[in-house]
């Protein structure tokens, strides 16, 4: 099997079988990211506990790119601390955006690295992982519960 056939068979079962979809009840952080090129729309919920994501959670509606990286966002980043999540979030997107990658770093994700081949879409793999950052952003500098919004318009 190709790894461009592989690559897409994670995704595809990642959108058709996400990981982590649903709500939270009061959660640490919950911010929404909207890509309004397309009409992908999502939520992201974390759970904090002494400064570990020791849960994390998504809804939305979308394309089968921005919603299986999502799924494989809330995989990676739950038992991490929030600079370790900043710090994946940075990771992922030098790779969209052309930079080298480890398989060790980004495990799954590599998957999403074809998406480069259509500038286009990748704002479709980077939303969650836009909105992750402002949430985590806001929290940080708020040491409080945040409610956020994202648009992958500005990036």
């Amino acid at each position: 099997m190709a790894l461009d056939d592989l690559y897409r068979e994670v995704i595809l079962d990642h959108y058709s079988h996400p990981r982590n979809k649903g709500t939270m009840d009061d959660p640490d952080i919950k911010v929404e990211g909207a890509n309004p090129l397309c009409g992908d729309e999502l939520s992201i919920f974390v759970r904090l506990v002494h400064g570990k994501i020791t849960d994390v959670k998504f809804v939305g509606r979308g394309c089968s790119i921005s919603q299986s990286s999502a799924s494989m966002m809330t995989q990676q980043i739950k038992g991490k601390t929030l600079d370790e999540a900043k710090g994946l979030v940075g990771k992922f997107k030098a790779m969209m955006h052309g930079e080298p990658a480890s398989e060790d770093e980004l495990g799954d994700l590599m998957a999403l690295q074809g998406v480069r081949k259509f500038p286009v879409r990748i704002k479709c793999a980077t939303l969650s992982w836009v909105a992750l950052e402002q949430g985590v952003d806001e929290f940080q500098g708020s040491h409080q519960k945040v409610v956020a919004k994202a648009s992958t318009e500005a990036e």
